[in-house]
């Protein structure tokens, strides 16, 4: 999370995964009725607001930003652990759903924290395609600069609620990274700053990095030093671990502009960016949702809203 000029705030995140995820890009508009994806029990809602998102597989919504300017991502955590859902009494909702459901009822940080704070569902959280656990945390950050962290440990809800935390990275939980920070912080990054790629030492370095880089007085300029810094701790093309997920190559890259309401795309497999400008989208009640497909990796620059095409939406992750 970047501030800029006066009060403006810009959201940067990388997709680092170990395979393709398939991403498209897709708008949903407002009053859309939805739920948990999860079967009878699943959480019930009708969406307030509308949003891009990027998702995975055809099954989740793993990072956007609504037409509040609430952004979230969700990455991956090894240590999650969602508790039992089915024993919990609660309504269901599928973690593949989770981000959209932040997306579509919520639109500042504040009121995100006061809703969830209340445990209103449970997450359950089948295998991915290919079999690896679908465990993640969301980091979720508003058009005011206020953010938060939130994370299923030991099967409770934790949420970490701060202005001050301005970066997320995978493991270890959020708790130890702020110990991480407070670390380096003390060593001084021009001195020494760890190089490795796992996702601690990319935590110590996006965070010095961030706190070092100069305030832009304008959005273009915001927007170029976000993905400076991102790009600077990306994982290149072809490097990766099966058995941590937490090492992977970077797939693609998101910005998101708060103020603007303009979501930025680069993929690692294009020459370009692109981005969408919400106000351009139809995001009205009644309107359908649509998708900007992303197969075969296209080569697209500039403002992309017109090539969105209606498509019937996904279904979240649920077997």
């Amino acid at each position: 999370l970047y501030e800029f000029g006066s009060n403006n705030f810009i959201v940067g995140r990388t997709m680092d995964w170990y395979d393709d995820t398939g991403t498209d890009l897709w708008s949903f508009p407002r009053g859309m009725v939805r739920d948990g994806g999860v079967g009878p029990n699943s959480i019930k809602w009708t969406s307030k607001y509308g949003s891009v998102v990027a998702e995975i597989y055809d099954i989740a919504s793993s990072d956007g930003m609504n037409d509040a300017g609430l952004v979230v991502n969700i990455l991956y955590l090894t240590e999650s652990d969602y508790g039992n859902a089915k024993e919990s009494g609660k309504p269901l909702l599928s973690v593949g759903a989770w981000t959209q459901y932040i997306l579509d009822n919520f639109g500042t940080v504040s009121e995100t924290v006061v809703a969830l704070e209340k445990d209103p569902f449970a997450i359950v959280a089948p295998d991915l395609p290919g079999g690896k656990a679908a465990g993640g945390h969301i980091a979720i950050a508003d058009a005011s600069g206020d953010s938060a962290i939130l994370e299923y440990i030991k099967g409770k809800l934790v949420i970490h609620h701060s202005r001050d935390y301005t970066v997320m990275t995978n493991s270890p939980p959020f708790d130890q990274q702020l110990a991480i920070e407070t670390y380096w912080k003390d060593v001084g990054g021009l001195k020494f700053l760890p190089g490795t790629h796992r996702a601690s030492d990319r935590f110590a370095r996006v965070k010095w990095n961030l706190d070092a880089t100069p305030k832009a007085d304008n959005s273009a300029l915001a927007t170029a030093t976000v993905f400076s810094v991102i790009r600077n701790i990306s994982v290149p093309l072809g490097i990766s671990d099966p058995e941590k997920p937490n090492i992977a190559s970077t797939l693609w890259r998101t910005v998101a502009d708060t103020k603007e309401r303009r979501y930025y795309f680069e993929s690692a497999f294009s020459p370009s960016v692109f981005w969408v400008d919400l106000a351009e989208l139809n995001l009205e009640s009644g309107a359908k949702a649509r998708k900007l497909d992303l197969s075969g990796n296209p080569i697209l620059a500039g403002e992309v809203s017109g090539k969105f095409v209606a498509t019937e939406p996904f279904k979240f992750l649920s077997h």
